[in-house]
Order: structure tokens, then sequence, then C-alpha cells
């Protein structure tokens, strides 16, 4: 051991201990690398933590199998598995992008959201009201188990959906919702969509989720909601017309099985902001909006 630290010392041309605090720790270039090391450090563990049960968890851990056969094929002298290891590495940029679109579509439009602003009294009275008239609504037809799903636009455009239903243009009220589900009526089937405080259209069609992680209990109605929310930040209300059950998708997230209470305040701190949000990151908010993708 001493031997190994006197060559330290006489390549790097050091005589003592002190001589190493002040030529490497005590310099701009050590806190600087510190820092570089501490950032890139933060961010792969809220990106971990993040991804942490969410279906990315699968892809990444076939990233990390295929690196460590590029590594052991290269110890070992595998040169073409070598090789094609090093194709698949070129070319997983374009793969990763196919892969994580629909994350990695949401990451970008989450780090593009502006609106941090408080909302004036007005404005907040005018969303408290919308909020009793889909709870209205909502009580109404889950106590008579009459299917519904309300998507309710936020900052991501669903212009594509609503082309696929008809248009209204209606003022919100817990009626005209509970008129449009009544079933074996014209606009009963289908989403209604939400936009700009008006009930834009009724009877559209939401992208359906392919996720096999959706219990089987749940009927097309839920899948469409969660699907729905996988490519954008809407907000989605489902009553099931088997249970009257009331659920809610948001960010990619689904909540099964809400009571009154529940549900809400869900609404209320979507829809009704008493506060002013404090500004995120712009990694937060980009890395926050990548892994919602795949969470539940």
């Amino acid at each position: 051991m001493t031997n190994v630290l006197d060559t330290f010392f006489s390549l790097f041309k050091i005589e003592t201990w002190q001589d190493i605090w002040h030529s490497f720790i005590l310099t701009p270039n050590f806190f600087i690398n510190l820092l570089d090391i501490l950032v890139v450090w933060f961010v792969l563990y809220k990106l971990f933590n993040l991804l942490r049960g969410t279906k990315a968890v699968q892809l990444l851990k076939g990233i990390a199998v295929i690196i460590i056969v590029r590594l052991l094929s290269r110890v070992l002298g595998l040169n073409t598995v070598s090789w094609l290891m090093d194709q698949v590495i070129t070319y997983g940029v374009i793969a990763a992008v196919v892969i994580f679109q629909p994350e990695v579509r949401r990451g970008l439009e989450h780090l593009g959201r502006v609106g941090f602003l408080k909302k004036s009294g007005k404005a907040e009275r005018k969303d408290i009201a919308l909020v009793k008239a889909y709870d209205q609504a909502i009580q109404y037809m889950s106590k008579r188990k009459i299917g519904a799903l309300i998507t309710i636009e936020r900052n991501t455009g669903l212009d594509e959906y609503i082309e696929t239903g008809i248009p209204l243009d209606a003022e919100i009220s817990s009626e005209l919702l509970i008129n449009i589900f009544i079933p074996n009526t014209p606009l009963h089937d289908g989403a209604v969509i939400v936009n700009d405080d008006k009930i834009a259209v009724a009877c559209a069609y939401l992208p359906l989720s392919e996720s096999e992680t959706i219990p089987k209990e749940f009927g097309t109605r839920h899948r469409a909601a969660i699907g729905v929310s996988e490519v954008s930040d809407a907000l989605t209300i489902i009553v099931s017309e088997e249970t009257g059950d009331v659920s809610i998708t948001m960010d990619n997230h689904f909540y099964p099985h809400l009571e009154q209470e529940e549900y809400y305040k869900i609404l209320e701190d979507a829809f009704v902001n008493h506060d002013e949000k404090p500004k995120e990151s712009l990694v937060q908010s980009f890395l926050e909006g990548f892994t919602k993708g795949g969470q539940r």
C-alpha cells in the first residue's frame, strides 16, 4: 500500500496530503465536476423513482440486457454478437422514440404547458359551479346505473376526437349531461367531450387502451377513458352502467370505485385553483410528463 501511495505521489509530483487537498479538492474544477455528478445522479434518481411501477420499467430492463450482452461479447471476443449489439444500440434511439412515443409526447407537452398564474375570483366561482354541475349529473346517473363517459379537455387539444362526435357547443348543465346519456337515445353511445367550459360534442369516439394491466371487470368505457389519458392530460369521468360505480382517469392515472367525496375532491383540485401553484423546473416537468405515460 505504501509503494502504491509513493508511486501516486511521485507521478503527480505531490509531497504531502495537504498538496492533494489544495491541488485536487479545493479547486473550481472539482466543485464543478461534483455539481455535474450530483445533477446527473438526481435526474437519474427521479427518473427511476417515477418509472417505478410503470410499463416503461420492462422496456428499460430489456435495454439493460442488451447493454450487458454487448459488454460480455466484447470481453469474451464474440465479434459477431458484439457487432450485432452495436447495431441495436446505434439504432436504439430511433426505436426508443417509437416505443416510448406516448410518453415522449406527453413529456414534451407537459414541458411546454403554461398557466401558473392565479385565476380571478370570478373564474373560480365559475369553475366551482361547473364542478357542482358534474357532481349533480354523476350522482343522478350513478344511482340509476346510467352509463356515462365525460372527457374534459385541459391543456392538450382533443380536436382529432372532437371531430368524431356530433357537435353541440352547449353550456354545461347537469340536466343536459343526464339527458345525453339516457339509454336508447341517439347521443347516449360514445363520449361527451368538454372544451372551453362547453359541451363541444357528444357521441365521440376515444382511443381504446391496449394495456394488459386493466382488470377484466372494466369494459369499453373504462378502456376508452384510460386510452385518452395515455395520449393527453384530459380528465375523464366514467359511470358504470353495470354497477353505477364512478371512476376517473387523469394524467394516465386510473382512480376506480370513487365515493362522492373522493371524485368531487379530484374535480375541485383539477379545475378550481384557490392558490397559485409553484412553478416546476424544466427537468422535473419533462420527467413527470414522460413517466406518467405508464403509471396506474
